[in-house]
């Protein structure tokens, strides 16, 4: 069997399955005499790469095999196929698979201490209905707490053959840039969790406590600001009154002078 029917063969094997199919079952699609070697089958997959190098698809390897899926860059407008637009998950969510991912095996009390707050039960409750985390032990301490960690799933959802390729810490500016679009399917629209709610009463009730407390203080201001005005008003015009008797004589006119006074007609010719 040459490189192209081998290579066709493979492509229409990933499209015709829907899902990853490892390099084994690959191999195991041929009778023992038409069986092409491991080298064989990789180089063919290598040929159907180079293939779709220019085109709208791309051929991968996640962790559970070799996948065809659209890339990145045409992604959103192929979405458009889906009338119902998907709900994002919350930053909570992703705080909380963040953790798992990096931080595995992690307890779930680990987790609430290092986001400060605790994990609500839908939080968690998502994460295990996706099958993206799962119970991997138990840590040897009183309670004996349940160890958590991620799953072949998530790494297939997220594109990635192993735990390696995920991004570094530095190289993340945000939770939300760990993966591909973070969207759930289209239906299931995300609950409003416990925690999310009481995060924003307190935010609140700290923003209006703040809010009256300036409300305050500019009131208080005002006040003072028109009693020195009121203050300094007074004084200006106690001031002026003295200039004013220091300065205008006053004009009192006696009887001597208004006998003195003569008036005199013009002379005529």
């Amino acid at each position: 069997m040459n490189e192209n029917d081998l290579k066709h063969i493979i492509e229409a094997t990933l499209l015709a399955a829907g899902r990853p199919v490892t390099t084994q079952q690959l191999l195991d699609l041929f009778d023992e005499r038409e069986r092409p070697t491991k080298d064989q089958l990789n180089a063919a997959l290598a040929l159907l790469a180079a293939d779709y190098a220019e085109r709208g698809i791309e051929l991968i390897e996640v962790a559970s095999g070799w996948r065809i899926q659209v890339r990145p860059r045409v992604a959103d407008t192929v979405s458009r196929l889906w009338q119902e637009r998907p709900a994002r998950y919350s930053r909570a969510l992703l705080e909380t698979l963040a953790l798992v991912a990096y931080r595995q095996p992690i307890t779930r009390s680990e987790i609430e201490e290092i986001r400060g707050v605790s994990i609500s039960s839908t939080i968690m409750r998502t994460l295990q209905e996706r099958n993206w985390i799962r119970v991997v032990g138990h840590r040897e301490v009183p309670g004996r707490p349940e160890l958590l960690g991620t799953t072949r799933e998530f790494l297939d959802y997220f594109g990635l053959k192993s735990l390696d390729q995920l991004p570094t810490l530095a190289e993340l500016k945000d939770v939300e840039t760990i993966g591909v679009q973070l969207e759930l399917p289209a239906g299931e629209a995300q609950p409003a969790s416990g925690e999310e709610g009481e995060g924003a009463e307190s935010t609140a009730a700290t923003g209006a406590q703040d809010g009256a407390a300036d409300a305050a203080s500019e009131v208080e201001g005002m006040e003072d600001s028109e009693l020195l005005a009121d203050a300094a008003g007074e004084e200006d015009t106690d001031a002026d009154a003295d200039d004013d008797s220091e300065r205008s004589p006053t004009m009192v006119a006696s009887s001597e002078d208004e006998a003195t006074i003569e008036v005199r007609e013009p002379e005529r010719d």
